[in-house]
């Protein structure tokens, strides 16, 4: 009998060390987390799911219904801006849609999009390039800061229409 009140006693004293123990690391909670994760948990499950960014313009469809610009992609840092004569502009002069201009924000900057037939822009204070194709052929053409360049049909040697397809910014 001694023997088995030994074993007993052993038993229920290594049951309560591992109970403490188990307390004393998980706090308690179920599943072996602690308090603070499962509040994390549960706020992360009602919170709004993971913001992925796609660089989609914004209001793009809005801008081609109203404007005829379809404006791509970009990293938020080449925006379309109501044509002032601001120096700070970018100007591009189309066939199809006139002058559409441009603000730059930030060191450098990216914007996917199509005008069709332009001609001519007049750069800002920024370095930039505008990528261009007319059918398969795909041309860059350097934009001179604040001043006129020719591009599209104007610097083409068969005077063909080409669409403006990126702009690339740097100060």
């Amino acid at each position: 009998m001694k023997v088995r009140s030994t074993i007993l006693r052993i038993t229920a004293t290594a049951l309560s060390a591992g109970a403490l123990t188990w307390v004393a690391i998980t706090g308690g909670v179920p599943g072996g987390s602690s308090p603070d994760t499962l509040a994390t948990k549960a706020v992360a499950d009602e919170g709004p799911g993971y913001a992925i960014e796609d660089f989609a313009y914004p209001n793009a469809d809005k801008i081609l219904a109203e404007q005829k610009i379809k404006l791509k992609r970009g990293d938020g840092h080449i925006l379309l801006a109501q044509c002032t004569g601001a120096p700070e502009q970018m100007e591009v002069f189309s066939h199809k849609n006139e002058k559409v201009c441009f603000r730059g924000t930030g060191d450098k900057g990216y914007l996917s999009l199509e005008i069709p037939a332009v001609f001519g822009v007049k750069g800002n204070n920024y370095a930039a390039q505008v990528a261009m194709t007319t059918g398969t052929e795909e041309k860059t053409f350097t934009v001179d800061k604040n001043a006129w360049t020719a591009v599209g049909e104007t610097a083409d040697e068969q005077g063909r229409d080409f669409m403006l397809m990126e702009i690339r910014t740097s100060k």
